[in-house]
């Protein structure tokens, strides 16, 4: 039994539909990846750049001032003061843009790049489908809309990128770099409808929805059902060609009639049997060509054009964003010594996950494509060649739903998505050395408040010697107490100035960081994923141009078997 189930296998009908069912469910599968990934990478454009607007603004939103507990400075002869204790903090709305009257003297700072004109809508830095109609138009600088604004005594120019302002101070002696970065970044107000494959739509994948997703599983049951029917069909031929040979002994040796006549009924229950099988495979087979060219290519072509689409306004969006980020060029180091709160660390955790996300989810998408266009052009490549007595000769020239798909899978293999991959772990690389440059920050700053505690502790004990027994208590035990405690407060002193002077260079080294992996950073990854935009919309603009040419090549093609 299991010797002819294996030479069933072996035969070349039933392996190739066996084959085109694997692909066919690997189709339903990776459709279903496909879908996902894309409502998942969209998604994670908007909460990276959430995060990235967060982490901007994390210090100016809810600003708390320097505590950095210094060392005092211990006179002589009298006895130290304690140190004054911190200012309170400030509140939200105590934040403004006021700087010092120096700052106006300052060398102004040339005129950023071109962005491309405002659209009329509300738009988002980070999220990529505004109105196709806000998107017309040429980008020039004549369409630039510049106003000066007087902020807190100092001059700005405010070029407006749709809703996002990108405000270009004359110098960057201003308060924090989260000032700078969040007019830069912008607001994710609106929201895209996030979906892939007809959840609703993504920047113009539209029209394929559920009715893609129910031809693949419709196509995937006939799959199986033909697999079946083939199957029978070829463990009948065997058979048959079993019993007609017994028949044919019967015959030679003039046997028995009645055994004689069994045998022929034997045969012709068979025949009987064979010619059903072939009427239930060429029907299933014409439910598969239905299937293939009325719903399936049509899809694929609404599919392709939806793609088409949604990088094109990938790709004007990442021109913007990038046009954006080139801007921090301009900014310079912050003298100032803010240190970094717990909220803007928190911040900075959120936006390393989720650039973290935003590369998974990248090479999810790019991984999900492929496998979907590797499955379906693998099972066009099994049902469209054919095979057989009547075998109908056909080339991939005569099948325009095989064109597309080859010509898919060429714009897939051939992206420079290695080179965007590489871009955001680029990022993610700058922001992770960021979050650890400002945990080793809170961590010095926790060595320097200790110290800072155990000298007043300390003090308050030389404080309470020196109220008793003045100056010098006398030697005792060859030692002056109140000199020896002394002496150990100014060796603790010039320790805790130590691990001030440290803490110090900690904030200003992630405050220099912070601003140089940003301006390495940003730019860098939205050079490489506006590059990649671009090159799958020239791609997808390809193979749509292709499938909509008429050129008299959409004739139904029948499977023969």
């Amino acid at each position: 039994m299991g010797c002819c189930y294996s030479r069933l296998e072996k035969e070349e009908m039933v392996s190739r539909c066996k084959a085109r069912q694997r692909y066919m469910k690997q189709l339903v599968n990776a459709r279903h990846a496909f879908s996902a990934s894309h409502s998942m990478y969209l998604r994670c454009l908007r909460t990276t750049g959430a995060a990235l607007l967060q982490f901007a603004t994390a210090g100016t939103t809810l600003h708390h001032p320097t505590d950095h507990h210094l060392p005092p400075t211990l006179p002589s002869p009298p006895p130290p003061q304690t140190p004054p204790p911190p200012p309170p903090p400030m509140s939200p709305t105590s934040e403004t843009w006021t700087t010092s009257t120096t700052n106006t003297a300052s060398t102004p700072l040339p005129p950023p790049p071109p962005p491309p004109p405002p659209p009329s809508s509300t738009w988002d830095f980070w999220d990529p489908f505004m109105p196709s109609s806000t998107r017309s138009g040429t980008v020039d600088e004549e369409e630039w809309e510049e106003t000066s604004t007087t902020v807190a005594s100092e001059t700005v120019v405010t070029t407006t990128v749709g809703a996002a302002s990108v405000v270009a101070p004359p110098s960057a002696v201003i308060h924090g770099y989260g000032k700078n970065l969040g007019p830069l970044f912008g607001s994710w107000s609106s929201t895209p409808k996030l979906n892939a494959f007809g959840c609703n739509d993504i920047g113009g994948v539209r029209a394929v929805g559920g009715g893609h997703c129910s031809t693949v599983e419709r196509l995937y049951a006939w799959e199986k059902k033909l697999y079946q029917e083939v199957k029978n069909m070829e463990s009948s031929k065997i058979e048959h060609a079993k019993r007609v040979e017994q028949l044919r002994k019967l015959e030679l040796k003039r046997a028995d009639y009645m055994k004689t006549e069994k045998a022929k009924k034997e045969v012709e229950k068979l025949e009987s049997r064979m010619m059903v099988s072939s009427q239930a495979i060429e029907s299933t087979s014409d439910e598969i060509v239905k299937l293939r060219e009325e719903e399936l290519y049509p899809q694929l072509v609404e599919l392709v054009k939806g793609l088409m689409g949604m990088w094109r306004n990938l790709y004007e969006s990442h021109q913007v964003q990038m046009h954006i980020v080139q801007q921090l060029k301009y900014l310079q180091p912050d003298p100032a010594t803010d240190p970094t709160s717990e909220i803007h660390r928190q911040a900075g955790l959120q936006l390393e996950l989720e650039v973290q996300q935003w590369h998974l989810s990248f090479c999810n998408l790019i991984k999900s494509q492929r496998d979907y266009v590797q499955s379906l052009t693998g099972w066009l490549r099994l049902s469209l060649f054919q095979f057989g007595k009547t075998t109908l000769s056909q080339t991939k020239q005569d099948s325009p739903i095989y064109t597309l798909c080859e010509e898919w899978q060429l714009v897939v293999d051939n992206a420079p998505d290695k080179v965007a991959s590489e871009g955001i772990k680029a990022l993610l690389t700058a922001v992770h050395a960021i979050v650890v440059q400002q945990t080793e920050e809170q961590k010095q700053k926790k060595r320097a408040d200790s110290s800072f505690k155990v000298l007043e502790k300390k003090m308050a004990v030389l404080r309470a010697l020196e109220r008793k027994f003045g100056p010098f208590s006398g030697p005792s035990n060859g030692k002056d107490r109140v000199v020896d405690k002394r002496a150990k407060v100014e060796s603790l002193r010039a320790k805790t100035e130590e691990e001030g002077a440290k803490y110090e260079k900690s904030i200003r080294v992630t405050r220099a960081m912070t601003l140089s992996n940003l301006q390495i950073g940003l730019p860098h990854v939205f050079q490489a994923v506006t590059g990649f935009a671009n090159v799958w919309t020239h791609g997808f603009e390809s193979v749509y141009n292709r499938a909509k040419r008429p050129d008299g090549s959409h004739d139904v093609k029948r499977l023969m078997l």
